[in-house]
């Protein structure tokens, strides 16, 4: 074997470094894009079995990663879910249990409730109107790791003062209190959000500002809160898309709303351009991508005297903690990372985005943030179970829409218990059951077939509920049976006049 003389080998060795360097090297971290649409059902999808939604990139980054038929909100509506991922927790332990991100801040109200109006069985305590900022997000724990972060989108989790820019974000953009965009076409009517030509779409537009973004900071690791304003209300989409679904039919007849299928397809180009800058700026291979919606489909709203979406085979939708509420679509990719092409039955839930984060890019957890999901980086990487015995929401609100009850969910295994407040004897708590392996429609109550699993489950849901100091409806000395709600049982709800639901 040839012997290279000392100076040779220092030649040599200069050579092959300066070749190196003149590659431009991918960083180390994973770049992570948290891509959450708002209001999708996880019927909304073609991976998840729509005919009528043409969702061809979701479907792209099915076949990049692992796709979750068992994903779960931490809550059926907005802000709580929104809340849950940023700080890993369930957003009962501080009390943001409905969407009320848009009012006043009420840090120091007491949220104890005694009494209730006359239609209801139990009194629904108080809630808070805010994310707090004594939580160390996901996005503050990240800067901490080099990483630079950035909003774009809605948000939804507090008046001025408890912006993105109050908890980690070096760049917000659109993130405020606003529960869905004022409109969807320029002008958006949103002071940091820049409008564009007239009646550019706001999907395409937080798509531009989220391009840019990734451009600028492609040679550094970087976190990109990516949060749609589709598909909420107001329901609005460009003509030529509501012509193009005005024309289908749903082969399996339910899902017909020509402007949600419009809205649809928006976000659908929206995660394909993506997809496509990362491609171009050469870091789709360094980058985690996670797609979530914040909460089920919205059934109760009405186009033309039709829900926006349906949720079938599942329960009820957006506002209910039926799995219509709650269930929503979930795929991960990280390349080279999770099996293409994957897909897990396993639980999952919005409070686990936060460890798995953590994991993935090698960032030291923060002992004072205490954190309730899991780490799922085991599971998308080596396919192997978690652990934990059950996921739960706890949800003690009426919200007459769309039909919800005070209540706590658990599921577990095959199983998933609802334990109603005040719907059982002398306004005793009740139970239900279903098999969602059997009964994905929770159509049939096997609670007294299985009481073996209800006294289960209800334990469990007891020590989560108390473990999360959650608040606890009481028993209303107001209520007077056969009182009817205010809001009555209408099909629509009056957003306008609530819209704090």
């Amino acid at each position: 074997m040839p012997k290279f003389p000392y100076p040779a080998l220092l030649f040599l060795g200069f050579l092959l470094c300066t070749c190196a360097s003149a590659q431009k090297k991918a960083p180390e971290k994973p770049n992570i894009i948290m891509f959450l649409v708002d209001d999708m059902g996880w019927m909304d999808t073609s991976v998840n079995g729509s005919e009528y939604y043409e969702t061809p990139n979701m479907e792209r980054l099915a076949r990049m990663g692992m796709t979750f038929t068992r994903a779960y909100a931490a809550n059926p509506l907005c802000s709580p879910t929104r809340a849950s991922i940023l700080t890993g927790k369930h957003p009962g332990r501080f009390g943001l249990t409905t969407p009320a991100g848009h009012l006043k801040p009420n840090p120091n109200e007491d949220l104890t409730r005694t009494e209730g109006a006359p239609w209801q069985k139990v009194v629904q305590q108080g809630i808070r109107t805010f994310m707090p900022l004594d939580e160390f997000t996901i996005a503050e724990a990240l800067k901490t790791n080099g990483y630079t972060t950035a909003h774009i989108g809605k948000w939804h989790l507090g008046q001025k003062g408890y912006w993105p820019e109050q908890q980690g974000f070096d760049v917000n953009v659109g993130g405020m209190m606003h529960p869905g965009p004022p409109n969807f076409f320029s002008p958006y009517r949103i002071a940091n959000l820049p409008d564009g030509a007239e009646h550019e779409y706001i999907t395409d537009r937080i798509t531009y500002e989220a391009m840019d973004f990734m451009e600028a900071h492609k040679d550094e690791p970087f976190y990109l809160n990516f949060w749609q304003f589709g598909v909420h209300a107001p329901f609005q989409a460009p003509q030529d898309l509501i012509d193009k679904y005005a024309a289908k039919t749903d082969p399996r007849g339910k899902q017909n709303a020509p402007i949600m299928g419009g809205m649809m397809e928006k976000v659908d180009q929206s995660l394909g351009m993506l997809l496509d800058k990362l491609e171009e700026l050469q870091i789709l291979d360094n980058t985690l991508i996670v797609f979530f919606s914040d909460n089920g489909g919205n059934m109760y709203n009405t186009i033309n005297g039709e829900f926006p979406t349906n949720n079938y085979p599942l329960r009820h939708g957006k506002g209910n903690i039926h799995d219509g509420g709650i269930r929503v679509p979930a795929i991960i990719a990280w390349p080279g990372q999770i099996e293409a092409g994957s897909v897990s039955d396993e639980l999952i839930q919005s409070i686990d985005f936060y460890p798995t984060f953590l994991t993935a890019t090698g960032t030291p957890a923060n002992p004072a943030q205490l954190l309730d999901g899991e780490d799922l980086v085991p599971l998308l990487t080596k396919q192997k179970r978690l652990k934990r015995e059950a996921i739960f929401s706890h949800y003690p609100h009426y919200m007459p829409a769309p039909d919800n009850l005070p209540s706590t969910a658990a599921w577990s295994g095959d199983f998933k218990c609802i334990k109603e407040y005040g719907e059982g004897e002398n306004r005793q708590p009740a139970y239900r059951l279903y098999n969602l392996t059997e009964d994905l429609t929770e159509m049939n109550d096997v609670a007294t077939q299985y009481p073996k699993v209800v006294a289960r489950m209800s334990k469990l849901i007891d020590a989560h509920v108390a473990e999360i100091g959650g608040m606890v409806p009481v028993i209303n000395p107001k209520y007077v049976p056969g009182s009817k709600s205010p809001m009555g049982n209408t099909k629509a709800f009056p957003m306008e006049k609530y819209p704090n639901y």
